[in-house]
């Protein structure tokens, strides 16, 4: 019988912020003598209760304060990973908000340091992994523009960059030259667009930004066109489906559109986003959702071969991951 919390998968939509646990943060907090506006983890876990996305990011960016030192990240990064590996993931693609950390006097390399520090204990654990780093959409374009300059000395560390936080009213078109200078230095593009923004947002990602692969795009269901464009080009879409309910953008699990997105031949995967805040991370999030959606077999392993399939792997790497799927399949049979 196939388990989907621990079967291999990889994980593609991850806000390595994301994954700040309470009790991790008043660590923190303590050692690096941040105040928080909460009594103790489970007042924390109490204000967990969101409305949409901006009244996510409101507790987030709060959270971030205590994220100060190389250790903090490191922390954080190793700790994710810790949960991860329980969980069946084999690659991640880590997001991580520079701008978030920047903006409040942390320098770039102590964020990229203690991320890449914990991301190199992951492979000591066989997870492959790459960092893209996202720009913040409800800021000017410049401060994108600058973020990536200070990006290109770390080149070694960071794979590609995407498009992340309040997206109504700050459309993908509004960071073409960022994404175009991006690609032409040789990152990857990735980009959330279609969550609580519109299709043509997700048109702007693919046409504008040069996104390869789309963050949530839940919404594209509403544009028969562009569920066309999507089946027929394999775009992935990085599904977080405990996300969505969490911040409204669906009522329950069991009204979530990723079924009717595979009926369609898209190419979805289900991942975590911000799990530490959304109730459970990938594993438990392809669990849920098979139950909710009574989803067979197939479609899970659907699912978890997609991961592979749309995550930036050489073909090696990506071979060897779907062959250790397939042994579990063969040993659960």
């Amino acid at each position: 019988m196939i388990d989907p919390l621990t079967l291999p998968k990889a994980e593609l939509h991850l806000h390595i912020e994301g994954t700040l646990e309470p009790e991790l943060m008043f660590e923190l907090a303590r050692r690096n003598g941040v105040g928080l506006p909460y009594a103790d983890a489970e007042a924390v876990r109490r204000a967990y209760r969101f409305s949409n996305l901006q009244s996510f990011l409101d507790v987030y960016y709060r959270a971030c304060s205590v994220l100060i030192h190389e250790r903090d990240f490191y922390e954080l990064t190793a700790a994710y990973v810790a949960r991860a590996s329980a969980q069946g993931v084999r690659h991640v693609e880590i997001f991580f908000d520079p701008q978030t950390h920047t903006a409040r006097g942390v320098p770039f390399e102590t964020v990229v340091g203690g991320i890449g520090r914990g991301l190199a204990e992951a492979a000591q654990l066989g997870i492959t992994s790459h960092l893209i780093m996202c720009f913040l959409r409800d800021l000017p374009a410049a401060d994108a523009m600058a973020t990536l300059e200070q990006a290109f000395g770390h080149r070694d560390l960071i794979f590609g960059v995407g498009l992340d936080s309040a997206e109504v009213g700050n459309p993908p078109r509004k960071f073409q030259g960022v994404f175009e200078r991006a690609i032409d230095g040789g990152f990857r593009a990735v980009a959330h667009a279609g969550e609580e923004g519109p299709p043509d947002y997700i048109w702007q990602a693919l046409d504008l930004l040069g996104a390869e692969r789309i963050d949530h795009g839940v919404r594209c269901l509403e544009d028969r066109r562009l569920v066309q464009r999507l089946e027929a080009d394999r775009i992935p879409l990085t599904v977080c489906p405990f996300s969505n309910v969490r911040l409204r953008v669906v009522d329950t699990l069991e009204q979530h559109p990723l079924a009717m997105m595979l009926e369609h031949g898209l190419r979805a995967t289900v991942n975590s986003d911000d799990p530490a805040y959304f109730g459970g991370y990938v594993g438990e999030n392809l669990a849920g959702v098979a139950r909710a959606l009574q989803l067979d077999d197939r479609a899970v392993v659907a699912l978890a071969r997609n991961s592979f399939e749309a995550a930036f792997l050489d073909d090696a790497t990506r071979a060897r991951h779907l062959a250790e799927l397939d042994a579990e399949l063969n040993v659960a049979g």
